[in-house]
């Protein structure tokens, strides 16, 4: 993988295709992006959640393309696919075989019920231990054959939770890898991989048996030359031992911590992260998810008195930076977050990057500035690329709170999007991050002297690379020397707004 600025996009809300998103790569943003992950692109992508509740998996959606898309792709571009580990839709061909034959269906193992995972019967405790990323426990009462069962179904009663640890679970599993693999994918995305092995008397998530079938499944795909990323919101300890164990690992705490100093001026939680933090990391700011708020925050006890273990930020912190981000937006992010609006991650705030930052340019390329200084491989999100604002009407037609970061980009508003300065300035800076070559190792210098944070990339006899941001007012300045040896400098960042 090229260790260069990578785009998150989905083909239908920019581009229209997978050869549109191809063209308006190769057309509007060269030298931009070095690879692209190409959100759920399966049959359907429009489905109950934008195309993570594939009704067939190993199948391109032929409204958006072929297979052959895809690897035309890859021949120019590092591209990355989710292979959604944790389900499949209710429409499947598989479960709906169960729907009508119930446990005499071929299919039956396939799925996870709640007697499959607790055949003598769970208790209380058994029920309120598993961990769950929305309100209510993770079962849809739906006949099967004509018979009442309880189903798993960890995200909505339209996600069929499969059991991965069967025969057919794992046969289907491998089969998405070969499909992706054979069309030139060299990375995959385990989407939601921490809910999908459900151990009795555990959490069920991110177990012991988890890692396993992580380590399994990432020995599986490196034979097919494909490297894994996990995706996994949680406390960050948790990311640090993930990160030990995988080959990538999302840094969910990057975004709140970057939106508290830059809010607040005080940058010692950033600042004591980017020297803890794993560099086997792919670095984001926004997603087609919210910002992960637990993912920085304070991890409470699982039970009555148990002690609540620190965080990056205090409580206090993320009560700041929560009603921070819901003031800047004029409330549009709290309109879209929590109960407030259906098919939500209750630890997640719903808002683009640039709004949750108050629509500031400065702001904005300072925080993208630290990002691509991290060490890891950068992601910018499609509506982030394009410094997008909060799409207000489309959750009002949807009433799904992620939805307000998910706009459908057309032709002419990519245009004028382009047009505008902080969009310029940003393209500017992805730019300069594939072709500086201190980035090229993982060395991370950092020092933090009031609200001025200093950080320094590259090894000492080789290219070296310096950001210093005031944390204050969102100025910066950034010096280099690049892979061809020549050094630059640009004494305020303000200066690409121009």
């Amino acid at each position: 993988m090229r260790n260069q600025v990578q785009l998150i996009a989905y083909a239908d809300r920019f581009g229209g295709t997978i050869d549109g998103l191809h063209r308006l790569l190769d057309e509007k943003f060269a030298g931009v992006f070095g690879g692209v992950h190409v959100l759920p692109f399966y049959s359907p992508y429009d489905g109950a959640d934008a195309g993570f509740d594939p009704v067939d998996h190993t199948s391109v959606d032929p409204r958006l393309g072929t297979w052959a898309d895809i690897k035309s792709l890859a021949t120019s571009y590092d591209v990355m696919a989710d292979l959604i580990v944790n389900h499949v839709s209710s429409h499947s061909p598989q479960f709906q075989d169960v729907v009508a034959h119930g446990r005499d269906s071929a299919y039956a193992p396939m799925f996870l019920t709640m007697s499959s995972v607790f055949p003598d019967g769970a208790t209380e405790a058994d029920l309120t231990a598993i961990y769950r990323p929305r309100p209510g426990l993770p079962f849809t009462a739906l006949r099967l054959g004509g018979e009442l069962r309880y189903v798993w179904t960890t995200f909505t009663p339209e996600q069929i939770d499969i059991d991965i640890t069967s025969d057919l679970g794992r046969d289907y599993l491998h089969q998405i890898l070969d499909a992706v693999a054979e069309a030139g994918v060299g990375f995959v995305r385990l989407d939601a991989v921490g809910y999908a092995v459900k151990t009795p008397g555990t959490s069920c998530f991110m177990t012991p048996e988890t890692f396993d079938f992580i380590a399994a499944f990432t020995q599986r795909a490196r034979e097919r030359g494909v490297e894994v990323l996990v995706e996994v919101h949680s406390y960050y300890r948790d990311q640090v031992a993930i990160a030990e164990k995988v080959d990538f690992v999302y840094d969910f705490a990057l975004p709140p911590l970057l939106l508290y100093a830059l809010s607040t001026g005080d940058g010692a939680a950033l600042a004591a992260w980017l020297r803890d933090r794993p560099t086997n990391a792919v670095t984001v700011l926004d997603t087609h998810d919210g910002i992960g708020i637990i993912d920085a925050g304070p991890r409470r006890g699982e039970k009555a008195g148990d002690p609540v273990r620190p965080g990056l930020l205090t409580e206090e912190q993320v009560d700041t930076l929560v009603a921070g981000i819901h003031e800047r937006t004029g409330g549009s992010s709290q309109a879209a977050s929590g109960a407030t609006a259906s098919n939500l991650d209750l630890y997640q705030i719903n808002s683009t990057f640039y709004d949750a930052l108050g629509r500031d340019d400065a702001a904005y390329l300072a925080a993208r500035a630290i990002q691509f200084f991290a060490p890891g491989i950068p992601q910018v999100y499609y509506v982030g690329a394009l410094a997008g604002g909060n799409d207000t009407e489309l959750l009002a037609r949807t009433n799904v709170g992620r939805d307000i970061n998910r706009h459908y980009y057309s032709p002419a508003e990519i245009d004028a999007a382009l047009e505008q300065p902080a969009v310029r300035a940003l393209l500017q800076l992805c730019r300069l991050r594939n072709t500086i070559g201190a980035f090229d190792a993982d060395d991370l210098t950092v020092d933090l002297t009031g609200t001025v944070l200093t950080l320094h990339r590259g090894a000492t006899d080789g290219p070296r690379a310096c950001l210093t941001v005031d944390l204050g007012d969102g100025s910066a300045s950034m010096e280099w020397t690049g892979t061809d040896g020549v050094a630059g400098r640009l004494d305020d960042l303000r200066q690409l707004l121009d």
